[in-house]
This record gives C-alpha cells, structure tokens and sequence, in this order.
C-alpha cells in the first residue's frame, strides 16, 4: 500500500524532479494564495510556472499533489532549520530562544504557504490531512523538547508544556496571517523579541531570570 506522502513522477532524474516541482509548487502557492485553491487550475499553474500543461502532469498527478507538496514542504522546513539553529547551543533557555526565533523566520520565509496551510489543508484528501496534522505534531516536539529541558533544569517553572508550545505555534504564525498589521509595525527580530518577552519571559524561575 502507497504511502500518502507519496507523490509520483514520470521523470526519473531526481534532481530534475525536485528542481521542477519546486518551481511548479511556487507559482502554485502564489496562485492558491491570491484566488483559493478550488478556482485555481492547472492551467494556471502551468502558466504562472512558464511550463505547458503536459510538463506539470509529468511531475504531478493531479492538483492534490501539489497542494500536498506545497504543506509538506513548510513542515520540512521547520525539521530542517529547528535542529540547524540549535547546532552548537548547549544552555537550554538559549536553545529554547532560538527555536522559537527559527521557527519565526521559517513562517516569515513562507508566509504564503503557511496562510495557505491554514485555508487549504482541509482541501487534500483525508489520508494526506492527517499525514500533515501528524508533521505538525512532529515539528511541535522539537519545541516542547526546549521547554521541557527548561523545566527540567529549573530556568522555567512547571507548565503544561503542549499548551504552551502551541501559543508559540499560533504566534508565529500570526505573523503570517496578520501580516498586514505586524509587518508596518515590527520587524521579525523585534517581533520575536516581543513574542520571547510575552511567551518565554513569563515562565521564568529566578534562577531563570538570574541569566535571560
């Protein structure tokens, strides 16, 4: 039985593969975003992409795998850039500051695709609905992996630690689906320092605030 993540192709180089599907799956995103998924065809797409039609069924089956694609691509991008910021970081409340800041800068490099998230996702077929709710938890963890590492070490006091982290989920991602008001008014660092101060700051212990 086929994996929902699996999407096929009729072209065998992988690189090529990749290269073109992240081509098509931009101009969808822009395209999705700006008239909604239903009303977008594949035309379009392939237009928007400067392809033919015939080339983007040579990547993709249908327009559900690109959706598809498109939402996986935000949760790997997180899986991807989470760890990458938390290379070389050993204090834990400063592991925890810059998984949060990541994943701020992650949503602000694909505000499009994570407003898309939120307007589409119940658009795929139910399999891939719940293969991107299961990423979501996924990428959740490497958060609350911070906070609970926090607590543990005493620089937070005790919380409900999923609750919390979903704050920070909804936060970041406020900068995307309110970005008309945020964006004249902060830049992401100050909008992430902002997020720390009300989100983080809080939860503090003494010994915590002894070293932010």
């Amino acid at each position: 039985m086929k994996s929902p993540a699996d999407v096929e192709a009729r072209i065998g180089d992988p690189a090529l593969v990749e290269q073109r599907r992240a081509e098509i799956v931009r101009a969808a995103v822009r395209l999705f975003s700006e008239h909604g998924y239903y009303v977008t065809t594949i035309q379009q797409i392939a237009r928007a992409a400067g392809i033919s039609v015939g080339l983007v069924y040579q990547y993709f089956r249908d327009k559900d795998d690109i959706l598809f694609l498109a939402l996986t691509s935000v949760l790997e991008t997180y899986e991807r850039e989470i760890p990458r910021a938390l290379a070389g970081v050993t204090h834990p409340l400063a592991r925890l500051r810059a998984a949060f800041a990541a994943y701020c800068a992650v949503i602000d490099r694909l505000r499009e695709a994570t407003v898309l998230t939120y307007r589409s996702t119940k658009s795929l077929r139910p399999e891939r609905r719940r293969y991107i709710m299961a990423g979501e938890r996924r990428t959740n963890r490497l958060l609350e992996a911070c906070v609970a590492d926090c607590v543990r070490a005493g620089y937070l006091r005790r919380v409900n630690v999923p609750l919390l982290v979903y704050q920070y989920v909804l936060f970041a991602h406020a900068w995307a689906l309110k970005s008309w008001a945020w964006r004249r008014r902060y830049t992401l660092r100050r909008y992430v320092r902002e997020g720390q101060a009300l989100l983080i700051d809080p939860f503090l212990t003494p010994k915590g605030r002894r070293v932010r």
